[in-house]
């Protein structure tokens, strides 16, 4: 097995970070898949297909991505809910050639009143061009970059203040 967080062959990595807000709220945030463009750099829209309305175990989806110089590189996966439990795991698998190919998951822990939030990716299954693409590329460094953006998005709208409700003056 190749090893891990290698430039030359993805297999996994993560990131984290803590956010100053319930597990809950930030679960929510993540698992609204279609605000992922909202927080990810890569993802530019997510569409619910074949039923789905939300996150739910099996629930379809088709993600819209780009990346690249100008954003030039575009392209579709659908993908499938495989964890949907709120305020503690959510993942999703997206499919390369009908196969699994990457396991996205995003895990959720309560820590001194906030929450660590963790994302990670798993690669399942790709085919060998994408793999040569990886390399001159540096996929490894792309996904640690674009795992930090989604992060640093997701904190700063979970930590964003909730807008109080107008009071009329007497």
């Amino acid at each position: 097995m190749p090893p891990k967080n290698q430039r030359w062959w993805l297999t996994t990595d993560s990131q984290e970070t803590v956010i100053r807000a319930p597990a809950e709220r930030v679960y929510d945030l993540v698992a609204d898949l279609t605000r992922m463009g909202d927080w990810s750099d890569e993802c530019a829209r997510v569409e619910w297909v074949d039923g789905a309305t939300g996150p739910a175990v099996g629930a379809r989806f088709v993600g819209h991505n780009r990346t690249g110089p100008r954003g030039l590189i575009k392209w579709s996966r659908r993908g499938r809910v495989l964890v949907a439990e709120r305020g503690r795991e959510f993942a999703f698998a997206t499919e390369e050639g009908g196969n699994e190919g990457v396991v996205w998951r995003y895990r959720f822990e309560p820590v001194d009143g906030a929450t660590r939030v963790t994302e990670s990716y798993e690669v399942t299954s790709i085919p060998a061009w994408a793999r040569i693409l990886d390399v001159p590329t540096n996929r490894h460094r792309a996904l640690l970059r674009s795992m930090q953006h989604t992060l640093a998005r997701l904190k700063a709208a979970a930590e964003k203040p909730a807008l109080e409700p107008h009071r009329s003056l007497p």
